[in-house]
C-alpha cells in the first residue's frame, strides 16, 4: 500500500523557460537543479522539471505527450481562490478557467505551465 506521492515528474521541451514560470507562479525557491532538472519542493511533494530528451530513459516503453496537448492536471489547495487568482493575473500568468464554483463543493481556477501542464486552484466552499 502506498505511503504517500513524493515526487511528480513533469517533462518540459524549455527548463529554462518553465522554471522561470514555477518561480513566479509559486514563489518557492529552487530545491534541486543540474543542467536537465529542476526541482521545487512542495511541502510533501516534490515536483520535479525534466528536459523532455530525458524523458524516454525514464519512461520507456511508454511515449510522451507533447507541450501541444495538456499533459496533466495537479490541483492544490489554496485559502482563497479568487486571491489567488488575482495575485497570479498580476505576475503576469494568464489564468485559463475559473474562478468558478463546482458542483461537488469546490471553489477552482486553472492555469497552465509552458509544458502544457494543468495547475488547479482548489478551495473548499
Amino acid at each position: 500500500m502506498p505511503n504517500a506521492i513524493t515526487t511528480i515528474t513533469l517533462f518540459t521541451e524549455d527548463l529554462t523557460a518553465t522554471k522561470a514560470f514555477y518561480l513566479a507562479a509559486f514563489g518557492l525557491p529552487v530545491h534541486y537543479e543540474d543542467e536537465d532538472s529542476c526541482v521545487f519542493d512542495f511541502g510533501n511533494t516534490l515536483v520535479n522539471l525534466l528536459k523532455i530528451e530525458n524523458g524516454p530513459e525514464v519512461v520507456a516503453p511508454a511515449v510522451l505527450g507533447s507541450a501541444l496537448t495538456t499533459r496533466s492536471l495537479i490541483t492544490i489547495t489554496v485559502d482563497d481562490v479568487d486571491a489567488s487568482v488575482e495575485a497570479l493575473t498580476k505576475k503576469g500568468i494568464r489564468v485559463i478557467n475559473g474562478p468558478v464554483d463546482r458542483p461537488w463543493g469546490v471553489r477552482t481556477a486553472a492555469f497552465q505551465d509552458p509544458a502544457g501542464n494543468v495547475w488547479e486552484l482548489a478551495q473548499p466552499i
